[in-house]
């Protein structure tokens, strides 16, 4: 929570400069709430010719602005540093989770009729849609839950008012909000979504609702917190915005050893699977390369772990998410949806597998019974649960108290601690 500055002369709120989402948040002193609301007021009403200049209606703009309060939250949710820090291997057995393998086989068998059509209408695989979707909701599970979602409006509002250096995109981004609600797509009171204003089952940002959004059921609208548009609108992103190859695979994990030089292990140098294969590099699974013609690239992302070749779609799925980690957990996710085994080469430090499903529920079980709030015993390790492990590892004395809910953490409180 902000605390009161003695720096201020007005008991305002002081947040202090930090690199955030690419830009930085300088040194602000907010007034007093009473003149602070004031003050966003007066900004409403600036930005009012703003926006209809750009095509918004008077009627529309009044409607959402007219009484809105600015989530001040969000300030701080946009500088704070992140909470916890994985490694990679810790990130992707949270993410590859039990949970999520079993949820996705089960949509998988559930919407059968609906992913042949998406793959008949955009040709991106549903094993691919299918792992997008559990990285982002959880499979819809915390679509509408107000513990991780709140209205978007007051949060892109703050943004739009208070953030200096990324001002024009938040902006935009309000500006984008208010044409959904202009075209009738959904109320302002339906539109919940992060603190950054991403929202549905894939979380689409409202550029991206607006933009590349599809009305695949045809009532009407197009619509995030509906299925079949969410997974449509997330199939046209990957095939337009990541240029996602049809009917190639994102890539293989590969016996690459750990003696390869940075010159070949570069992450940089594009050559066909079958000129990999040429050199020495071969598919951990002791198969032949799918598409020897696929053109990829050698990444090795720790030194002694496993090797990947990825491809195009493996660029596509990181288009979704800037983040090799995030591309490598939906690629991974997808593969194991579809049946595939673990990968082949631990990572270093990774040891133990992945908890199953029963054991997430039993060490959320031991931990609410030891007093420690998880949020629930759901067998999925969200913030709660972390900060839960991360408690009951410091009285405990283990190192690193990382949060990770692991094998070895639900040894020791079988124990007893």
């Amino acid at each position: 929570m902000p605390q009161t500055n003695a720096s201020c002369p007005d008991g305002g709120i002081s947040f202090s400069r930090r690199a955030v989402m690419g830009g930085a948040f300088g040194l602000l002193c907010l007034p007093r709430s009473a003149l602070a609301q004031s003050s966003f007021d007066a900004w409403v009403q600036s930005f009012r010719p703003r926006a209809l200049a750009r095509g918004i209606s008077a009627a529309t703009y009044d409607r959402v602005m007219g009484s809105i309060q600015p989530d001040m939250k969000v300030l701080e949710q946009q500088r704070a540093q992140p909470e916890f820090t994985e490694s990679l291997w810790q990130y992707l057995y949270r993410r590859v989770s039990d949970f999520r393998i079993r949820t996705g086989r089960d949509r998988a068998r559930e919407l059968s009729s609906l992913l042949a059509r998406l793959e008949r209408d955009y040709r991106v695989d549903r094993y691919t849609l299918l792992s997008v979707w559990g990285m982002e909701s959880s499979f819809g599970d915390v679509v509408d839950n107000p513990k991780y979602m709140k209205p978007v409006f007051p949060s892109l509002a703050a943004l739009a008012w208070r953030e200096p250096r990324r001002r024009a995109y938040w902006e935009q981004e309000l500006i984008n909000a208010l044409r959904i609600v202009e075209r009738g797509w959904a109320t302002p009171q339906q539109m919940i979504g992060s603190w950054a204003g991403a929202m549905g089952h894939t979380q689409w940002m409202p550029e991206a609702w607006l933009n590349i959004g599809v009305d695949y059921d045809r009532n009407g609208r197009v619509s995030p917190f509906e299925v079949d548009d969410a997974l449509a609108g997330t199939a046209r992103f990957l095939l337009q915005r990541g240029r996602y190859r049809i009917g190639e695979p994102w890539g293989h994990e590969v016996a690459a050893g750990n003696d390869f030089p940075a010159s070949v292990a570069d992450n940089s140098t594009w050559r066909t699977a079958a000129a990999w294969q040429d050199i020495g590099i071969r598919p951990a699974n002791g198969s032949g390369f799918s598409h020897p013609g696929a053109r990829m690239r050698l990444w090795l992302p720790v030194r002694g772990g496993p090797a990947f070749l990825v491809g195009q779609n493996f660029l596509a799925a990181r288009a979704y998410n800037p983040s090799s980690s995030y591309a490598l957990a939906v690629a991974h996710l997808a593969d194991r949806i579809r049946g595939a085994p673990p990968l082949a080469q631990l990572f270093p430090g990774a040891e133990e597998r992945i908890p199953t499903l029963a054991e997430i529920r039993e060490i959320q079980q031991r931990l609410t019974a030891a007093g420690y709030d998880t949020g629930g015993v759901d067998g999925r390790v969200g913030s709660d649960t972390m900060r839960a492990v991360r408690a009951f590892q410091q009285r405990a004395g283990m190192n690193p108290a990382d949060g990770y809910a692991g094998l070895e953490l639900l040894g020791r409180l079988r124990q007893g601690g």
